[in-house]
């Protein structure tokens, strides 16, 4: 049975011709029964809206669905929020925002909607991919992550075309829908370097995440906030920062990739957050795997304690990128 409130939009929608409450309408309850997995009827749902969008407005794409894929990437989420290392901040505005579309018919009785625009901001490899998982996995939908390769075009229009039909696909489906490096087509359109195409590109992105309906959860992360169009921020309902693991969070993280993979480390927990310093957690990952993948090798005599102290060793000689230097040009 479909939501009282579609029910009755969609009687008042043909009892005053308004084809946009019409197709908003349609597009919410496909969304509703494939969620469901209703998909007899979400497909024959679907066919009225592709009939009705050709007949009423012949020269409108957006609500045509595609059955085409390739703009972005399912991801089947297998991570909850209660297994990652977050601020409290954090993971508090996550719970909020599952709640809300836990309880959506709640809020809809009041004549509200779950906020469902998300903005991830940080320096990178600090979960932000990971967090749009794990928020996927709490409100069992899939994750759509945007694939830039098959959305930009060399052409003029090509990309905002494009971009139409992703949004138009993902339309009729619950979903998370992943935008990372938000900042490759949310750029700030006052930039004096950017070309008006790039300008036309952020306007119709705009819009597009403006008319996507709430049963969509938007989740966009940058690397470079500052590079944002600032109309972009406004749209974010959420707006949440991921900054570098304070060490308390590195202790947390060492101490559930123990739990987790059985192995210790032979360090307590606090001695080796101090002695990696500053990293982010995907670096983090990446030294505790390299003791868990060399203490493998060296079974059954493997000294984890030895290997660990190695390790270490070679990670502080290791290579690090450096701050990139401003040049005077001459003339």
């Amino acid at each position: 049975m479909a939501r009282a409130d579609l029910l009755l939009d969609i009687v008042r929608a043909g009892a005053e011709g308004h084809q946009e409450l019409f197709r908003k309408t349609l597009e919410a309850m496909i969304a509703e029964e494939r969620g469901k997995q209703h998909n007899l009827l979400a497909d024959q749902l679907a066919a009225h809206l592709r009939i009705n969008g050709s007949t009423a407005r012949p020269t409108r794409t957006l609500t045509e669905p595609i059955g085409d894929r390739s703009a972005f990437a399912e991801v089947r989420p297998r991570r909850d929020l209660a297994s990652l290392v977050l601020p409290t901040v954090v993971r508090e505005a996550c719970l909020e925002l599952v709640e809300e579309h836990h309880r959506a018919d709640l809020l809809r009785s009041h004549g509200l909607e779950p906020r469902h625009r998300v903005l991830l901001s940080g320096p990178p490899g600090n979960g932000k991919t990971t967090l749009a998982e794990a928020v996927a996995f709490e409100l069992a939908v899939p994750l759509f992550v945007v694939r830039y390769e098959s959305i930009i075009g060399s052409y003029l229009g090509e990309t905002a075309v494009r971009l139409a039909k992703l949004f138009a696909q993902v339309r009729t489906e619950r979903c998370v829908l992943f935008f990372d490096e938000f900042d490759v087509v949310g750029k700030e359109r006052g930039d004096v370097h950017e070309t008006g195409e790039i300008k036309r590109v952020v306007s119709s992105l705009l819009l597009q995440v403006d008319q996507l309906p709430s049963h969509v959860v938007v989740i966009a992360a940058t690397n470079h906030s500052e590079l944002l169009d600032r109309a972009a921020w406004r749209r974010f309902q959420v707006r949440l920062p991921l900054p570098i693991p304070t060490k308390e969070q590195r202790v947390e993280w060492l101490r559930q990739f123990e739990s987790r993979t059985g192995l210790s480390l032979g360090h307590s927990h606090a001695k080796l957050a101090k002695s990696l310093g500053s990293i982010s957690f995907a670096e983090l990952e990446l030294f505790a795997l390299d003791v868990q993948r060399r203490y493998v090798l060296a079974l059954p005599e493997g000294d984890v304690l030895a290997i660990v102290n190695r390790r270490l060793q070679q990670w502080n000689a290791r290579v690090k990128p450096k701050a990139p230097t401003s040049r005077r040009r001459n003339g």
